[in-house]
């Protein structure tokens, strides 16, 4: 599955936090198994070999909710809610990243194999799909809670997308998109 995708459920997922801060963490730890794809820096051999390995396991899941935590204002819930991005990634992985590519979820004490035997390609109409709905669900955030995914880039930028959707698809009277308000 695309990293934009895993990001975007990542996000949907902490819309139940108050904090802009918290909603990041929980949609960082949610892209955090794909640290290990940085092994392509070291060519593709290295990226075959270890991508789905180093990270995309339970060492990476303790790893990344520890930063998480440490971070975050609403700690517990944080917690509860990183843990969960993070197994996301990891059944969306065996869902959609291609045939034949296991996760090691319980590297480094063993190197048994979990796969599903369904898997689709990453460039397969399901992703394809999977992804459409989950940005239109994103941008659906504007109307119930006045924000939208952009939020993760600029509080700006989000309150003009946000005041603009509000505008189009609740006939909500305001200052035009172009002078955005908030944050």
């Amino acid at each position: 599955m695309s990293p934009i995708v895993h990001a975007e459920l990542s996000w949907l997922m902490s819309q139940v936090l108050r904090e802009r801060r918290d909603r990041i963490l929980v949609m960082c730890a949610g892209l955090a198994p794909d640290v290990d794809g940085l092994t392509l820096l070291a060519g593709e051999a290295m990226y075959v070999r270890y991508h789905h390995v180093l990270f995309h396991g339970y060492v990476g899941a303790l790893i990344t909710t520890a930063v998480c935590v440490a971070m975050a204002r609403q700690r517990v819930l944080v917690a509860a809610l990183a843990l969960g991005a993070f197994h996301l990634h990891l059944l969306c992985d065996l869902a959609g990243s291609g045939p034949g590519w296991p996760i090691h979820y319980f590297w480094p004490t063993s190197m048994r194999e979990w796969f599903w035997a369904g898997q689709w390609n990453l460039a397969s109409w399901q992703n394809s799909v999977i992804g459409l709905v989950v940005t239109l669900v994103c941008l659906a955030c504007a109307l119930r809670w006045r924000r939208t995914f952009v939020e993760v880039f600029s509080p700006r930028w989000d309150a003009v997308v946000t005041q603009t959707l509000r505008k189009r698809f609740l006939s909500e009277p305001g200052t035009s998109a172009s002078t955005p308000t908030g944050n």
